[in-house]
């Protein structure tokens, strides 16, 4: 990260957004290097999701300025295009077609929107469905998966676009105990292979073994930027040294152990 110091993976220079009356982001400063490992936490409504959904224009801001991977943010549709087909994205919620198998949904969009041959997405869906340790689930349905393996096979979709930076949107929020685990397991894994990643969780298990830096938010701003252990150990804001006491208090950070 530190060779490239120049350019960033994502600029956030001073972004605001409303919903109505209500300014749900305050002038958000983050520069994210190429490589890095993000974790944003924080409680309920403090917007978390709203930033990470912003970066790839899922949804629209009204000041401020978005650099991804060199390329501004507008309302160009050819920009936004280019900008979502270097940047995967993982929702709380699946978002698989249930009509689709699984090697069909990880090969729609290489076939669509790359162009790529049939033969040869289907062989890098393949790849990817092994990598998330579930080649065998290929001709099965949505439907037949369990939770954590439908994450899974939406991690594998993502990757089949072969994208320079990840999102993921509480991506274990929707998932039994027991499946939660193997999701992160597996973006674990992902995180060693250098992707840029942004996760916004409350998995602090997670935060705490991945992460190079931890963003703390609250009532639409970044309240603290740390390292995990210096966050963890010594955060600098009574607000974080309440939510970590709560969110500790319940277990929430045994899952990626």
């Amino acid at each position: 990260m530190t060779t490239q110091e120049t350019h960033h993976a994502i600029e956030i220079t001073g972004l605001h957004k409303w919903y109505g009356d209500f300014h749900v982001l305050k002038d958000i400063n983050l520069q994210v290097p190429q490589g890095e490992r993000l974790v944003i936490c924080g409680p309920s409504g403090s917007g978390k999701s709203t930033m990470v959904r912003c970066i790839n224009k899922l949804e629209d801001f009204q000041r401020g300025s978005i650099v991804v991977d060199g390329i501004p943010l507008t309302d160009d549709l050819k920009r936004i295009d280019r900008v979502r087909r270097e940047v995967g994205m993982l929702f709380q919620n699946f978002n698989l077609f249930p009509h689709l198998t699984v090697l069909e949904n990880c090969t729609l969009a290489p076939v669509w929107v790359r162009r790529m041959p049939q033969r040869e997405a289907e062989e890098l869906a393949m790849h990817f469905l092994a990598r998330v340790r579930i080649p065998d689930q290929a001709g099965k349905y949505p439907g037949q998966l369990s939770g954590g393996q439908q994450q899974r096979v939406a991690i594998a979709r993502c990757l089949c676009m072969n994208p320079k930076i990840m999102l993921f949107d509480e991506p274990t929020s929707a998932l039994d105990p027991e499946m939660i685990k193997e999701v992160l397991d597996v973006m674990i894994d992902l995180a060693e292979s250098g992707m840029t990643m942004i996760c916004v969780t409350h998995e602090m298990g997670f935060a705490r073994t991945v992460a190079d830096r931890v963003i703390f938010m609250d009532q639409g701003e970044i309240m603290e930027i740390n390292t995990p252990d210096a966050f963890f150990r010594n955060p600098q804001t009574d607000r974080a040294k309440e939510f970590l006491g709560q969110i500790l208090s319940h277990g929430f950070d045994e899952t990626a152990g």
